[in-house]
């Protein structure tokens, strides 16, 4: 490989010497001599002629002189090895030269012998630098690799972990939710049975009942006067209020029974733990099983109004779908929404409207009426938006929620709830159910001070929803 001097001085007979005598070197292309005249040409050259490998220069030259070449020369490259070249009496400013960083020097007149052996010597030393330079700069960049694989590897690592922390949730969530279902519909089965029997032999009851007040009406219109015996034992169990208290005691207890029994419904439509697979089902039966088992949170408190629930329900056909798991995301979505009034509530109580119809009749009228309503209020829209495909919407007038935490809704494990209240997975399992389960889509509209809505849209048909499904894979 030819090496690249720099010769700098303002004799031109040095140039035609150097010719002359390290011809076979140039002939033989292991030197390549540049010229220049002084130090401002020589920085000019360094930039033409690059790369140089090492130069000679005179000491005293006009303008830039070589100290200062030499002290541009280092700024630039450090690897360009300087020799300097001066008469023998400028002893001092070769040695202020060697102290600035010159590799060696010569005094003129030049020994051109002694000239090829430091220009060997000096060039040996500027290829031992570059390999030098050369390996650290291989070390640096399989380094910086080695580093990059590593921090690759790291992020592999963590996402693979992030990834298994996520299944693993949602697994122990399924369970959860796997053995909360069996566990209402085993307890839903047992008081269904005393519940029918209590049911069952109410009727009769209540016809028993009213046969034996017949009966006793007719003693009374027989024999108006009762012995003295009789007349003080009808005064003290004081009949006359018995009379008219029995059958409304009846009444109620068939009022509770009836209610025991939609509760028992609700559970059983809730949990079904026997509908593995896919089936027709009425959503709306869903939605009201969970608003049922929820009616405890609906009720006023001592601190907060009751809660209104406007069910604006449209003209559904039978949804294929898995009918637990879906109804898991309902109880999901209505508890966030009964969350985020309860939490809103805490700035002031709201003043209620006159009547349940009233606000009804609001919320029909102005689109904007449940973020403008005082009440806490939830409302669940239903409806068909296509042949195919239909929404159910659940809305809240809270105090709605910012656009960064909006967008990270669905992540496993992101709450927005204090420590113990909640997991950060109901809104991510119930994603996965609505997206992977049935093909279909689950997303939020909100803003601070405008409340919340929830949109969940699944096809009707689950051939509609696998095929929605494999799109969004692709």
């Amino acid at each position: 490989m030819t090496a690249k001097i720099l010769v700098v001085d303002d004799e031109r007979d040095l140039e035609r010497l150097i010719c002359q005598k390290f011809r076979k070197n140039i002939r033989g292309k292991y030197f390549e001599f540049v010229y220049a005249s002084n130090g401002v040409e020589a920085l000019k050259k360094l930039q033409e002629e690059a790369p140089i490998d090492m130069v000679l220069t005179d000491i005293n030259m006009p303008g830039l002189d070589g100290l200062s070449l030499l002290t541009k020369i280092n700024e630039i490259d450090p690897t360009i090895k300087t020799v300097i070249m001066s008469a023998y009496g400028d002893m001092s400013k070769i040695r202020t030269a060697m102290n600035r960083g010159a590799f060696d020097f010569l005094t003129k007149p030049l020994d051109f012998q002694d000239l090829e052996i430091t220009i060997k010597r000096t060039l040996e030393h500027v290829r031992e630098l570059k390999e030098n330079q050369r390996y650290r700069q291989e070390k640096e960049k399989s380094l910086q690799q080695s580093e990059k694989y590593a921090k690759e590897q790291a992020e592999q690592l963590q996402k693979a972990l992030e990834e298994l922390q996520r299944t693993q949730a949602k697994l122990v969530q399924s369970e959860k939710m796997s053995s909360l279902g069996q566990l209402v519909a085993g307890v839903a089965h047992e008081i269904n049975n005393p519940v029918n029997f209590i049911y069952g032999n109410l009727s009769h009851a209540n016809d028993y009942t009213q046969n034996l007040l017949n009966l006793l009406n007719l003693y009374n219109q027989h024999y108006p006067n009762p012995s003295p015996e009789i007349k003080a034992e009808i005064e003290a169990i004081d009949l006359e209020f018995l009379i008219e208290d029995l059958p409304r005691l009846l009444g109620s207890m068939k009022l509770g029974s009836d209610r025991i029994r939609d509760i028992v419904r609700s559970l059983r439509n809730f949990s079904r733990v026997d509908e593995s697979e896919m089936k027709p089902v009425d959503i709306h039966e869903g939605i009201d099983s969970t608003l049922l088992i929820l009616h405890n949170r609906l009720k006023a408190k001592s601190d907060q109004p009751a809660i209104q629930v406007i069910k604006d329900y449209g003209n559904l056909p039978l949804v294929e779908c898995y009918a637990g798991q879906l109804n898991q995301v309902f109880m999901n979505l209505i508890t966030n929404a009964l969350d985020a009034l309860e939490m809103g509530n805490e700035t002031g109580v709201k003043m209620p409207l006159t009547s349940t119809e009233e606000l009804s009749w609001l919320n029909t009228q102005c689109p904007l009426a449940l973020a403008l309503c005082p009440v806490p209020t939830i409302r669940i829209t239903t409806e068909v938006i296509n042949r195919d495909w239909v929404a159910i919407r659940i809305a809240d007038n809270g105090s709605g929620m910012s656009e960064e935490v909006r967008s990270r809704l669905f992540n496993t494990f992101f709450t927005t709830k204090p420590v113990g209240k909640g997991t950060g997975l109901g809104l991510s399992i119930s994603h996965q159910i609505v997206s992977e389960k049935h093909g279909g889509q689950l997303r939020c509209i909100s803003a601070p001070g405008e409340g919340s809505e929830f949109i969940i849209e699944i096809p009707v048909r689950q051939s509609i929803g696998q095929h929605a499904l494999l799109q969004q894979v692709g």
